[in-house]
Parts: structure tokens; C-alpha cells; sequence
């Protein structure tokens, strides 16, 4: 039906359209049948054929080298999407006294973080945390402003103890956490000058932890696992965890109990006398071993610390009167004096009259011309004595002596920071120098220097380096025994004995009598100099002095075993007890005792002890 004109169509029209749709048919059929042509599909199967043998050949190469070369990188990948690797942080060594005690250790702390993209209210979480660490309303503004940075680490508390990161952890904050972190610890705060310091990181950068580092420092170890897509851990066939390894120990000469003894002894006399600084050591005279190395020295607040550092091997200083014991050892030694050698002695004396450097040297006590026997000058510390005894040997012979007594150079303890100390070449001294170098000005020495030097007496003659550490203990226990002292012959036997004689009656009859110890003899010799000042002058811009008093003995005095200096530094200059014979004699005195009474020290069987009256030959006593 024609829906325009709503007429039916014929039915021939109808049949008409169907053979025409019919006949298109047919001719399409004949076109893809009997019509086609070979030579029309060959090219495209051709290609088709490559196309596909070249993508097959691609597969196959791409595949072998995912298996072969490039599988380590893919490898990699995977690991990393479904590894997590812990770095186990070795334990750092410890360091030991002679008995294994320890003198710092290794002690678990955690160290609290934050992760700034995670923290939801900083300004709270900082005034949350505020409270437990007990911070400072600016310390509390700061933490808040690192809570808003873009990183993704902050240190909250590093290396905090257990306590303070539990109350921290137990606010629950998000992006707060921790994690195990060891920190140091030593026995004793008196310890810190000569045992130092660590940083957070466990490194070693002062005193015996810095000079020991590689030794003490362990290799650290890694722990690797395996999670799935929801970070629980899955088992594996492999474990690729390396397990740390801790450093070795230290053990050193230190006696533990002695050096806390020392340090108190020290820290007692030094607050008394309202002094800068002091010192003590004690040595082994025959090994040159370390028992107590001691400095305190008065903070802002005007306690004492050890805080400081260990002036001990880092600081030099003009030795004054004890440097008199080089001078007279290599006199007698040289045999240009005898003990009884006599010198006629001014109290007073100008040198270098009509030159630049004139000036008058009194002497240790006002006196008239007097005469002086060797014995005499060194027990009553005769400055104008011991120069007469120097003047009977070339400036470069006492020079030379110097040098083998130690002095100009480091020892082979090699403490960080130590110092060389100061003794020119003698065709370098200068005015008054040529004269004073005799008697401790003109040359400067450590601690260190100078109880190695006086040690020389007490060892026989023979120069024993100082030295710190007995062994180290690795990993596995075993002990590794370090190497003995370093020696040297410096004057003969004979001498030393004559001026352990000699520095004995310094403490029975001359300036160290508070150095006496009850039924025993002990020698040494005192020290009083004068420090020089910023302005070149021995004294301060108000006309005073500043002093600095010492004593260096060693007991017994006929066979010792101990070799102790003692040094004050500034003491009251307004005191009567400034001199070495006050300030640091009866330091040595208390120590002696503490050595006597922890190592059971006896005298021989010919030592009686100081005799009661001052030999004649000595004269009155000044």
C-alpha cells in the first residue's frame, strides 16, 4: 500500500524488486567464487606471513633476553615490590679497664620520629609531645613547623630512653613511631675527658672512642622479608639476612677504682684552691701502662667536669722547677758535676747586662751569697744553682737531653689533639732562654711529656713510652694483646739511682715535704711557674701572676712501681698554698695512699721510711 496516497502497489512491482535483489546476489557470490583471482591475494598473504613471522621472531627474542641479560633488572623489581629491608645496626664495642670493667658501653635507647604526611594535626601533635619532652614555647613552635613540612622524616627524640618513647607511643599520634637505637654510656662522668664522646650516629669524635673508632665500630647487617599485596609477611625459599657484627673491645690499662678515686682526690683539692683546672696521672714506672689519666676543670657555673676534654695530652705548659731534674740528670750523667760538686750561689742575678733581654733572676728563696752543693740545689730547687750546674755542658748537650727525655714531639699514645709540645733547637734560643731553659722557661711539655720524662729516673734511666691499651677482644673472645711500650736508654743506671736518692730528699728535707707518705720514702720533685700571659709577659695587664704548680714523684723510692704527676693550674694566686709543694704535693700524697692501699704496695726492707733530721750538708732547711 502506498501510505502517501493510501493506494496498493501491483504485485508485479513487487516481484520485480525481489529478482533485482536476487541477481545482486548471484554477481556477488560469481565475484568471491568463479571470479576470483590468485594473483590479487598472494602479495597481502606474503605480508601478512611476515608481518607475523617478524612479531613471532620479536616475542622470541624479547622473551630471551627477560630470561637471560635483562632478567636481573626485572628480578630487581619484583624484589623490591615485594621485599622490605632493615638495616640491624651493630653493637658498638665496649671499652674495659685492666679487670674488664667496663668504662663505656653500649645501651638500648629508642628514637622516636615523625612522618609529616601522616600527621593529621600538627600544632596538636607538637603541643602533645611539648608535654612529655618537657620542651620550651619556642622549642614547641618549632617542632609544629617541621609536623607541616613536605618530607616525610622528622626526629622527634633522638636515642630517648625507654621511658619517654613509651609515654610518647602511647598517645597513639598518628605518624608518630620509633625505632631500637643503641647510645652510650660511661661508668663514671670523671671518665669523660679520656674516654670522650660518641655522636648520635655512634661515631667516635673525642678521646679514646674517636682514637679506637675502626676498632670499636662493628659492621652492620641487614634483615630482608618477603610481604604480599597487604604487607604481611610471606615464607620463602631464600633468606638473603646478614646478621651484624659487633665491634671489638677495648680493653685499656685503666684501673677503674683507682681513677674514680683520682678523680675525687682531684676534684677536692682543685675546688679548694679555687683553681682553673687540674690534672693527675698514674703510671706504671716500669711498663709505662696508664691507671688513671684525670682532668677537671671549673664550668661557667663554677662546678668542676671532665667535661672539658684531656688537657692532659692536649695542653702544654712551661714545666718550672721539675724540668731541673732534666737539667741535673744530664750534668751527673755527663760527668761535668758530682752530687757534691759545690756552686757559689747568688740570691740574686742580672744576666745579659746592656742587651734587650737583661734582666734579673732571683732565686727560689731570698739568700746571700751562698755555697751550694749539687745535692743542695736540687733539694732546695735552686734556680741560679741549676743554671750554674746546665752552664757546665754546650746549650746544645742539654738540648740533646731534652729531646731523649721526650720533649719537642709527640708520645705514641697519639691521643687526638695532642700536642707536640714546644723546645726549640738550642742555636734558636734567645736571650734569656740560653739561662732559663735549665730550669723549666723556654720550653713547654704536656702532662704527658713530662711524667714520661721524670719517669726516666724511676725506670733505671730508660725512657718507656705512656701507653693506654692493653688488648682488644673481637667478635669471637679472643684477645688480642697490644704491643709493648716502646723504649729507650736515656741516662745510665748509676745516675738514675744517684737522683732517685737526690729527689727523695726532695720530699724528706726540701720543698715537697707534704708529699711524704707514712712508712714509706717516696721522691719527686716540685714545680712552680709563672704562665705567660697574652701580652707576652709573665704578668697580667693588673701587675699579678697566675700560677701554675706541679709534682712528679714516684714510690717506692728506692724500687718504684708508680710514677704520679700532679698539676694545678691557676690556683688562688692570693693562697699560701700555690707552690707546687703545697697546691699539688699533698694530691700526690693522697693517691700514694690510694695506691698502697688497692695494690698492696710494701716498702723493701731497707726503706725506714724519711729520716727525722735534715742531713748537715743540706744546711737549715728554707
Amino acid at each position: 500500500m502506498n501510505l502517501v496516497t493510501g493506494t496498493r502497489r501491483p504485485r508485479s512491482d513487487a516481484r520485480q524488486a525481489s529478482e533485482i535483489v536476487r541477481e545482486r546476489a548471484r554477481k556477488a557470490t560469481k565475484s568471491m567464487t568463479t571470479d576470483l583471482q590468485g594473483g590479487q591475494i598472494r602479495p597481502r598473504l606474503v605480508a601478512m606471513y611476515l608481518l607475523v613471522t617478524v612479531m613471532l621472531l620479536a616475542m622470541l627474542l624479547r622473551t630471551g633476553y627477560l630470561q637471560t641479560i635483562g632478567s636481573g633488572q626485572y628480578r630487581e623489581a619484583s624484589m623490591d615490590q615485594r621485599t622490605r629491608v632493615s638495616t640491624d645496626r651493630a653493637e658498638r664495642g665496649s671499652i674495659l679497664d685492666r679487670q674488664g670493667l667496663e668504662l663505656a658501653l653500649p645501651v638500648p635507647t629508642r628514637t622516636v620520629f615523625a612522618d609529616p604526611s601522616a600527621i593529621v594535626d600538627p600544632i596538636a601533635t607538637a603541643r602533645a609531645l611539648a608535654g612529655i619532652l618537657q620542651n620550651t614555647p619556642e622549642e614547641e613552635i618549632a617542632l609544629a613547623e617541621k609536623l607541616q613540612s613536605k618530607g616525610s622524616f622528622v626526629f622527634i627524640s633522638r636515642q630517648a630512653s625507654q621511658e619517654i618513647a613509651d609515654a610518647i607511643l602511647a598517645l597513639q599520634l598518628p605518624g608518630i613511631s620509633s625505632y631500637r637505637e643503641a647510645s652510650r654510656a660511661i661508668t663514671s662522668e670523671g671518665l669523660r675527658a679520656l674516654v670522650g664522646r660518641t655522636d648520635p650516629d655512634g661515631v667516635g669524635i673525642a678521646g679514646l672512642e674517636m682514637l679506637f673508632n675502626e676498632t670499636l665500630t662493628g659492621v652492620d647487617g641487614k634483615s630482608v622479608r618477603e610481604v604480599n599485596s597487604k604487607g604481611q609477611s610471606i615464607a620463602t625459599g631464600t633468606d638473603e639476612s646478614v646478621e651484624a657484627i659487633a665491634g671489638s673491645d677495648l680493653v685499656t690499662t685503666i684501673d677503674r677504682n683507682i681513677q674514680f678515686q683520682v678523680d675525687t682526690i682531684l676534684t677536692q683539692q682543685t675546688a679548694r684552691l679555687s683553681a682553673k683546672s687540674g690534672t693527675a696521672i698514674v703510671m706504671d714506672s716500669k711498663t709505662g701502662e696508664i691507671y688513671a689519666m684525670s682532668t677537671m676543670r671549673r664550668n661557667e657555673d663554677g662546678t668542676y667536669s671532665a667535661d672539658s676534654g684531656n688537657f692532659a695530652a692536649v695542653e702544654a705548659y712551661e714545666p718550672g722547677s721539675v724540668a731541673k731534674v732534666f737539667s741535673i740528670s744530664a750534668a751527673l750523667n755527663e760527668g761535668t758535676v758530682q752530687t757534691n760538686s759545690t756552686f757559689k750561689v747568688p740570691g740574686a742575678q742580672t744576666f745579659l747586662k746592656g742587651t734587650e733581654w737583661q734582666a734579673t733572676i732571683k732565686d727560689a728563696y731570698p739568700h746571700a751569697l751562698e755555697d751550694m752543693s749539687v745535692r743542695k740545689i736540687l733539694v732546695d730547687s735552686s734556680n741560679l744553682g741549676t743554671i750554674q750546674v746546665a752552664q757546665t755542658m754546650p746549650p746544645q748537650k742539654l738540648h740533646d737531653y731534652l729531646k731523649r727525655f721526650g720533649f719537642g714531639k709527640k708520645t705514641d699514645l697519639s691521643f687526638p689533639g695532642e700536642s707536640n709540645g714546644l723546645l726549640a733547637d738550642a742555636d734558636k734560643w734567645r736571650g734569656l732562654e740560653k739561662v732559663t731553659t735549665s730550669y723549666g722557661y723556654g720550653y713547654a711539655s704536656s702532662a704527658l711529656q713530662l711524667i714520661a720524662g721524670v719517669n726516666v729516673v724511676a725506670n733505671g734511666g730508660t725512657y718507656v713510652a705512656p701507653r693506654i691499651v692493653a688488648a682488644t677482644i673481637d667478635k669471637d673472645g679472643i684477645n688480642h694483646p697490644a704491643a709493648p711500650s716502646v723504649t729507650r736508654p736515656v741516662i745510665k743506671p748509676e745516675t738514675a739511682a744517684t737522683m732517685r736518692t737526690l729527689m727523695s730528699e726532695v720530699v724528706c728535707f726540701g720543698t715537697a715535704k707534704l708529699a711524704k707518705i707514712n712508712g714509706l720514702t717516696a721522691a719527686g720533685k716540685t714545680g712552680t711557674g709563672y704562665k705567660r700571659q697574652d701580652n707576652g709577659t709573665y704578668l697580667k695587664d693588673d701587675g699579678s701572676r697566675a700560677y701554675f704548680a706541679s709534682f712528679v714523684g714516684f714510690l717506692p723510692a728506692d724500687e718504684p712501681r708508680f710514677t704520679v704527676l700532679v698539676s694545678i693550674d691557676e690556683p688562688d694566686p692570693a693562697s699560701r698554698d700555690r707552690f707546687g709543694g703545697t697546691a699539688a704535693a699533698p694530691v700526690f700524697a693522697n693517691i700514694a695512699q690510694v695506691l698502697i692501699n688497692e695494690l698492696d704496695i710494701r716498702p723493701s726492707a731497707t726503706d725506714a721510711g724519711c729520716p727525722a733530721n735534715r742531713p748537715a750538708e743540706l744546711g737549715p732547711s728554707h
